[in-house]
């Protein structure tokens, strides 16, 4: 309790037991470990103190993608929170914590950030303020305001504060997403001289190489530093992700899919998360539009994905439900999702991410279904005109990445001169943002052979 009150983060309690336990799950979730063993063990001692709700609720409405609207058990978490804080005397920053949490359960995400700033203005040291509003940024797409937030304490983190090369790697995350690609990995390797074990670290370098379409650097990273990030919680199959991406931008198909039968199906199964979903739907999808013959291997996606159908709480992840319900042929699912996403989308609300629904989130679902419903002339008129809105969907460039091929293998087999003209521009100015890429050079000859025939 001392040694909080001493790092200017005190915690309201007596109980030196609670704030112990309560820095051991800060320290896992910086680790990208799960901290369920301490939950079942000690959740009530947790649960004690109004920040042990606040890190309890938050890991699964941030971390797990869980809403309040359709999970109970959440929202009842939630409204024990809620009244723990009004029956206890609260810091200032522990209100804020509180009332963050409520507005990102609300769907107020810009607001609950908002909050997370003014604890970081007075409290730069707070790692779960940080932390929590990274991950709220990323899912914003608020890719500037990630990166500046972290620069903003920076300074604050010098090498003697317990856990600070992990903002080393949160940083470095930030300048990559904003294309500082020599400096993100500079800060990366820094943090991992640290903790070779990093997860996020090699993360960040594995963007690097992704964006600027360094194959084989990539490829040689991963194999070099695999021992040390495999046995991550959570990010041990997102970073496997990224070496297959590496071998489908190669155009190297079996060798992605052993990654991906190996590492990825596997954990989707295991852990029915929603980054696994995410990855798995994505990666599958990649491979789908490259023409590769996927087997049954769609078939398995929907056993963890059907159940998000209804969630609408990031519609990110609506997308890549929706890819698996389409690549497994599921057309219930498929209406069953978009009818839910239009109805929710039509009631005034404070939600900021079915704000976005019409404008933004149904046009690029939509765009999905007629491509795969082969109106691939359709798909482009409903992507097109919305690709430069679709980072306010959230994820990093490398993710929404799917959504550009999307639209560059929709134009190619449009029927229209001046769509496959566009496909044509759309390849150049991939060309220009990632020099030598082998995916750029097969899809450009794929267009000239097109323009050809015609």
């Amino acid at each position: 309790m001392q040694a909080w009150q001493d790092a200017g983060l005190g915690l309201s309690t007596a109980s030196n037991e609670a704030c112990k336990l309560f820095d051991a799950v800060l320290t896992q979730l910086c680790r990208d470990e799960l901290p369920a063993f301490l939950y079942h063990s000690c959740g009530n001692l947790l649960i004690s103190i109004v920040m042990g709700h606040v890190i309890a609720n938050g890991l699964e409405l941030i971390g797990t993608g869980s809403s309040v609207r359709l999970n109970k058990d959440l929202a009842s978490a939630m409204n024990a929170m809620m009244s723990l804080s009004r029956s206890q005397p609260l810091t200032e920053r522990e209100k804020l914590h509180v009332l963050a949490l409520d507005a990102f359960a609300s769907g107020r995400l810009p607001k609950a950030c908002d909050l997370w700033e003014q604890i970081l203005h007075s409290h730069p040291t707070d790692l779960l303020a940080l932390k929590f509003s990274q991950d709220t940024y990323f899912s914003l797409g608020y890719h500037i305001q990630m990166r500046d937030s972290v620069a903003a304490v920076f300074p604050f983190w010098t090498p003697e504060v317990p856990l600070s090369s992990y903002v080393k790697g949160y940083y470095a995350f930030g300048l990559m997403e904003t294309n500082f690609f020599d400096r993100a990995e500079k800060l990366a390797r820094e943090a991992l001289d640290i903790n070779r074990t990093d997860a996020w670290s090699v993360h960040t370098i594995a963007h690097v190489n992704e964006m600027k379409a360094e194959v084989e650097k990539g490829l040689a990273f991963m194999k070099e530093t695999e021992d040390n990030w495999k046995g991550s919680d959570v990010l041990s199959a997102h970073n496997y992700w990224h070496w297959a991406l590496y071998f489908i931008e190669k155009g190297e198909y079996e060798a992605a899919l052993t990654i991906y039968d190996n590492h990825i199906a596997p954990r989707l199964l295991l852990s029915g998360s929603m980054l696994d979903i995410v990855d798995s739907s994505s990666m599958l999808y990649r491979l789908h539009l490259e023409g590769v013959k996927l087997g049954n291997r769609w078939d398995s996606v929907p056993k963890c994905s059907k159940k998000r159908t209804k969630d609408h709480l990031l519609l990110f992840n609506d997308v890549h439900v929706l890819m698996s319900s389409l690549g497994a042929k599921d057309q219930k699912t498929t209406d069953e999702l978009l009818t839910t996403l239009q109805e929710l989308a039509k009631v005034p609300c404070e939600n900021h991410e079915l704000s976005l629904a019409p404008s933004i989130g149904l046009p690029l679902c939509q765009a999905f279904v007629e491509f795969e419903n082969g109106n691939c002339d359709k798909a482009v008129d409903l992507l097109y005109p919305i690709r430069y809105q679709l980072i306010q969907l959230g994820g990093s460039n490398a993710q929404r990445d799917v959504f550009s091929q999307l639209l560059i293998h929709a134009a190619l087999n449009c029927k229209s001169q001046a769509k496959q003209n566009l496909a044509k521009c759309l390849l150049r100015e991939r060309d220009v943002m990632r020099p030598n890429s082998p995916m750029t050079e097969r899809l450009i000859r794929r267009a000239a052979a097109v323009h050809s025939v015609a």
